[in-house]
């Protein structure tokens, strides 16, 4: 019985150390102290504190957020760190809300630091900083999310996805949490934006789900015409997205939408479905 007991003891602290992980502390960096009490949100009360901005959260995912706000020499930091369930869904946080105008640091899967912000994501939690009052805390802001990084669980690792989409031309790429591309029976998928159009992949449970959603999707483009790409593939040209080629492989469907005058299709979905394992 006593062992059994220091086991569950074990355990509970286990996961109690697990739990306070993504939880941030003052003291991670010295010289800083608590102000105020520390925040905790969920699904249910995160419009408590975000108002307007919670439903982008919920719509990538979030499960939980844990928050302080430290002070030093009349600086304040505001500091959160959100639990999103997956590394996909916070790095598709960390995609909508980073600035594409500025560069990103490397630190874990993806970071961002400009004068009063910065931006950490690291397996399935996504931190943030916001400084105050006016100036550059540029330093400041790269000490604190090195002392961050090195509290989360996770992969430092980029989600997989990331690198099926060519670099070359690319001007963004981010997850899009529903109706990708504008459909709405393609709930959830990366996107990259290209000067040539915008090529996507989306995920389904199976080959079969995914076979499933090209008969739907051949039968909302009227007068496709089949495109050997992929396990299984059809052009097309609609009113809203241009001319398009869409393809299956495997539990994947992807392919480019609103493609340029010259672009052929067959040839980029051709290449993007290589690049997807």
């Amino acid at each position: 019985m006593m062992r059994a007991a220091a086991v569950a003891l074990a355990c509970g602290l286990a996961l109690s150390l697990a739990a306070s992980a993504a939880a941030p502390t003052c003291n991670l960096v010295p010289g800083w102290t608590a102000q105020g009490k520390v925040r905790s949100y969920t699904q249910d009360n995160l419009f408590e504190y975000m108002d307007g901005n919670a439903e982008g959260y919920l719509l990538y995912g979030f499960q939980t957020m844990e928050g302080v706000t430290c002070e030093k020499g009349g600086a304040t930091l505001v500091i959160d760190i959100s639990d999103f369930g997956d590394s996909d869904s916070a790095y598709g946080m960390f995609s909508a809300t980073h600035d594409p105008g500025q560069p990103m640091v490397k630190i874990a899967m993806g970071g961002q630091i400009v004068p009063r912000r910065a931006l950490l994501v690291k397996g399935k939690y996504y931190a943030e900083i916001a400084a105050n009052p006016e100036g550059d805390y540029s330093s400041t802001l790269r000490e604190w999310t090195a002392a961050i990084e090195k509290t989360l669980d996770g992969s430092s690792d980029p989600p997989a996805a990331l690198a099926w989409f060519p670099a070359e031309k690319q001007q963004t790429l981010r997850l899009v949490p529903e109706s990708v591309l504008g459909i709405g029976i393609l709930k959830r998928g990366y996107v990259a934006q290209y000067e040539a159009g915008k090529a996507f992949v989306v995920e389904e449970e199976s080959v079969a789900s995914a076979t499933a959603l090209m008969g739907k999707l051949r039968a909302r483009f009227a007068g496709s015409s089949p495109a050997a790409v992929g396990d299984d593939g059809f052009q097309a040209t609609d009113q809203y997205l241009g001319k398009l080629c869409i393809f299956r492989k495997g539990k994947y469907v992807a392919g480019y939408g609103n493609l340029a005058d010259g672009q052929d299709g067959i040839a980029l979905a051709t290449a993007l479905a290589a690049r997807i394992r």
